[in-house]
Protein backbone atom coordinates (compact mmCIF):
# COMPACT_ATOMS: atom_id res chain seq x y z
CA UNK A 1 0.00 0.00 0.00
CA UNK A 2 2.84 2.40 0.83
CA UNK A 3 4.47 1.70 -2.54
CA UNK A 4 1.23 2.55 -4.31
CA UNK A 5 0.83 5.75 -2.27
CA UNK A 6 4.42 6.73 -2.96
CA UNK A 7 3.97 6.04 -6.67
CA UNK A 8 0.82 8.19 -6.67
CA UNK A 9 2.66 11.00 -4.87
CA UNK A 10 5.53 10.85 -7.40
CA UNK A 11 3.07 10.86 -10.30
CA UNK A 12 1.16 13.74 -8.68
CA UNK A 13 4.39 15.73 -8.28
CA UNK A 14 5.35 15.03 -11.91
CA UNK A 15 1.92 16.16 -13.06
CA UNK A 16 2.23 19.34 -10.97
CA UNK A 17 5.67 20.05 -12.41
CA UNK A 18 4.45 19.44 -15.96
CA UNK A 19 1.41 21.63 -15.34
CA UNK A 20 3.60 24.40 -13.92
CA UNK A 21 5.99 24.17 -16.88
CA UNK A 22 3.05 24.39 -19.29
CA UNK A 23 1.62 27.37 -17.40
CA UNK A 24 4.99 29.16 -17.39
CA UNK A 25 5.52 28.38 -21.08
CA UNK A 26 2.06 29.64 -21.98
CA UNK A 27 2.62 32.75 -19.88
CA UNK A 28 5.91 33.47 -21.64
CA UNK A 29 4.37 32.81 -25.05
CA UNK A 30 1.46 35.12 -24.25
CA UNK A 31 3.87 37.84 -23.07
CA UNK A 32 5.92 37.56 -26.26
CA UNK A 33 2.79 37.75 -28.38
CA UNK A 34 1.52 40.77 -26.46
CA UNK A 35 4.86 42.57 -26.73
CA UNK A 36 5.00 41.79 -30.44
CA UNK A 37 1.48 43.18 -30.83
CA UNK A 38 2.44 46.33 -28.94
CA UNK A 39 5.48 46.74 -31.16
CA UNK A 40 3.36 46.38 -34.32
CA UNK A 41 0.83 48.81 -32.86
CA UNK A 42 3.58 51.31 -32.03
CA UNK A 43 4.97 51.05 -35.55
CA UNK A 44 1.47 51.58 -36.95
CA UNK A 45 1.11 54.72 -34.84
CA UNK A 46 4.48 56.02 -36.07
CA UNK A 47 3.39 55.51 -39.68
CA UNK A 48 -0.44 55.68 -39.86
CA UNK A 49 -0.59 54.51 -43.48
CA UNK A 50 2.36 52.85 -45.08
CA UNK A 51 0.53 52.47 -48.40
CA UNK A 52 -0.51 56.12 -48.58
CA UNK A 53 1.86 58.97 -47.82
CA UNK A 54 0.80 62.61 -48.08
CA UNK A 55 2.57 65.84 -48.96
CA UNK A 56 0.83 69.18 -48.49
CA UNK A 57 2.40 72.33 -49.84
CA UNK A 58 1.22 75.88 -49.38
CA UNK A 59 3.43 78.18 -51.36
CA UNK A 60 3.28 81.12 -48.97
CA UNK A 61 4.49 80.00 -45.53
CA UNK A 62 4.97 76.53 -46.96
CA UNK A 63 4.77 73.55 -44.62
CA UNK A 64 6.04 70.53 -46.49
CA UNK A 65 6.22 66.88 -45.51
CA UNK A 66 7.37 64.61 -48.28
CA UNK A 67 9.30 61.66 -49.49
CA UNK A 68 11.81 61.81 -52.32
CA UNK A 69 9.15 60.35 -54.66
CA UNK A 70 6.68 63.05 -53.69
CA UNK A 71 9.33 65.73 -54.18
CA UNK A 72 10.12 64.33 -57.63
CA UNK A 73 6.41 64.28 -58.55
CA UNK A 74 6.00 67.86 -57.27
CA UNK A 75 8.95 68.91 -59.44
CA UNK A 76 7.25 67.36 -62.50
CA UNK A 77 4.13 69.42 -61.76
CA UNK A 78 6.22 72.57 -61.24
CA UNK A 79 7.96 71.99 -64.57
CA UNK A 80 4.59 71.44 -66.24
CA UNK A 81 3.55 74.96 -65.22
CA UNK A 82 6.91 76.41 -66.22
CA UNK A 83 7.00 74.78 -69.66
CA UNK A 84 3.40 75.74 -70.47
CA UNK A 85 4.22 79.34 -69.53
CA UNK A 86 7.29 79.24 -71.82
CA UNK A 87 5.38 77.37 -74.58
CA UNK A 88 8.23 74.84 -74.54
CA UNK A 89 6.04 72.07 -75.92
CA UNK A 90 8.74 69.42 -76.41
CA UNK A 91 9.66 69.53 -72.72
CA UNK A 92 6.02 69.97 -71.67
CA UNK A 93 4.76 66.85 -73.43
CA UNK A 94 7.79 64.81 -72.33
CA UNK A 95 6.29 65.02 -68.79
CA UNK A 96 3.24 62.99 -69.87
CA UNK A 97 2.92 59.27 -70.44
CA UNK A 98 2.30 58.35 -74.06
CA UNK A 99 -1.19 57.20 -73.08
CA UNK A 100 -1.78 60.33 -70.98
CA UNK A 101 -5.05 62.25 -70.92
CA UNK A 102 -5.68 65.98 -70.53
CA UNK A 103 -9.16 67.10 -69.44
CA UNK A 104 -9.71 70.79 -70.07
CA UNK A 105 -12.24 73.25 -68.69
CA UNK A 106 -14.71 72.75 -71.54
CA UNK A 107 -16.85 69.60 -71.35
CA UNK A 108 -15.67 68.61 -74.84
CA UNK A 109 -11.99 68.71 -73.88
CA UNK A 110 -10.93 65.17 -73.07
CA UNK A 111 -7.83 64.74 -75.14
CA UNK A 112 -5.20 62.11 -75.67
CA UNK A 113 -1.66 63.46 -75.99
CA UNK A 114 -1.77 63.72 -79.80
CA UNK A 115 -5.00 65.76 -79.68
CA UNK A 116 -3.71 67.92 -76.86
CA UNK A 117 -0.46 68.62 -78.74
CA UNK A 118 -2.47 69.57 -81.83
CA UNK A 119 -4.34 72.12 -79.70
CA UNK A 120 -1.31 73.40 -77.75
CA UNK A 121 1.55 73.77 -80.21
CA UNK A 122 0.08 76.70 -82.20
CA UNK A 123 -0.49 78.69 -78.96
CA UNK A 124 1.89 80.95 -77.06
CA UNK A 125 1.27 78.95 -73.90
CA UNK A 126 -0.57 79.65 -70.68
CA UNK A 127 0.46 80.64 -67.20
CA UNK A 128 -0.69 79.07 -63.93
CA UNK A 129 1.08 79.91 -60.66
CA UNK A 130 0.93 77.38 -57.83
CA UNK A 131 -0.89 78.46 -54.67
CA UNK A 132 -1.42 75.15 -52.86
CA UNK A 133 -0.82 71.48 -53.59
CA UNK A 134 -1.73 68.15 -51.98
CA UNK A 135 0.02 64.93 -53.00
CA UNK A 136 -0.95 61.42 -51.92
CA UNK A 137 1.25 58.46 -52.84
CA UNK A 138 0.07 54.87 -53.20
CA UNK A 139 3.18 52.93 -54.21
CA UNK A 140 3.97 53.77 -57.85
CA UNK A 141 0.87 55.96 -58.22
CA UNK A 142 0.50 59.55 -57.04
CA UNK A 143 -2.74 61.50 -57.01
CA UNK A 144 -2.72 65.25 -56.53
CA UNK A 145 -4.86 68.33 -56.41
CA UNK A 146 -3.58 71.87 -56.60
CA UNK A 147 -4.93 75.39 -56.54
CA UNK A 148 -3.43 77.69 -59.15
CA UNK A 149 -3.72 81.33 -60.01
CA UNK A 150 -4.02 82.29 -63.65
CA UNK A 151 -3.61 85.89 -64.87
CA UNK A 152 -6.31 85.13 -67.44
CA UNK A 153 -8.83 83.19 -65.30
CA UNK A 154 -7.99 83.75 -61.64
CA UNK A 155 -8.32 80.78 -59.26
CA UNK A 156 -8.06 77.46 -61.07
CA UNK A 157 -7.73 73.88 -59.92
CA UNK A 158 -5.61 71.08 -61.32
CA UNK A 159 -6.15 67.45 -60.33
CA UNK A 160 -4.66 64.29 -61.67
CA UNK A 161 -2.49 61.23 -61.46
CA UNK A 162 1.18 60.48 -61.98
CA UNK A 163 2.52 56.96 -62.49
CA UNK A 164 6.11 55.92 -62.00
CA UNK A 165 7.18 54.94 -65.51
CA UNK A 166 10.69 53.60 -66.22
CA UNK A 167 11.87 55.08 -62.92
CA UNK A 168 10.42 58.56 -63.56
CA UNK A 169 7.12 60.17 -62.58
CA UNK A 170 4.95 60.82 -65.63
CA UNK A 171 1.54 62.45 -65.81
CA UNK A 172 -1.16 59.93 -66.67
CA UNK A 173 -4.04 62.38 -66.34
CA UNK A 174 -4.36 66.09 -65.72
CA UNK A 175 -7.71 67.82 -65.23
CA UNK A 176 -7.94 71.61 -65.21
CA UNK A 177 -11.09 73.23 -63.82
CA UNK A 178 -12.41 76.52 -62.50
CA UNK A 179 -13.75 76.20 -58.94
CA UNK A 180 -17.09 78.02 -58.64
CA UNK A 181 -17.91 79.73 -55.34
CA UNK A 182 -21.12 78.27 -53.87
CA UNK A 183 -22.75 81.71 -53.72
CA UNK A 184 -22.74 82.05 -57.52
CA UNK A 185 -22.91 78.38 -58.51
CA UNK A 186 -26.58 78.52 -59.62
CA UNK A 187 -25.95 81.66 -61.66
CA UNK A 188 -22.94 80.13 -63.42
CA UNK A 189 -24.57 76.75 -64.05
CA UNK A 190 -27.65 78.54 -65.45
CA UNK A 191 -25.36 80.38 -67.88
CA UNK A 192 -23.64 77.10 -68.79
CA UNK A 193 -27.02 75.43 -69.47
CA UNK A 194 -28.05 78.36 -71.68
CA UNK A 195 -24.74 78.20 -73.58
CA UNK A 196 -25.15 74.46 -74.14
CA UNK A 197 -28.61 75.01 -75.70
CA UNK A 198 -27.21 77.37 -78.35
Amino acid sequence: MLKDTHAFAVEDTSVNRATNIIRISLGLLLSVLMLGGLNVSAQAQDSPTQSAQTQDTQVQGAQTTSSSDQQAAAQVLDLLNQYSSDADWDKYFALYRKDGIFIGTDASERWGIAEFEHYSRPTKGWRYDLTERHIIQHGDIIVFDELLNSPAYGVSRGTGTLIKTDGNWKIAQYHLSFPIPNEIAKQITTEIKAANKQ
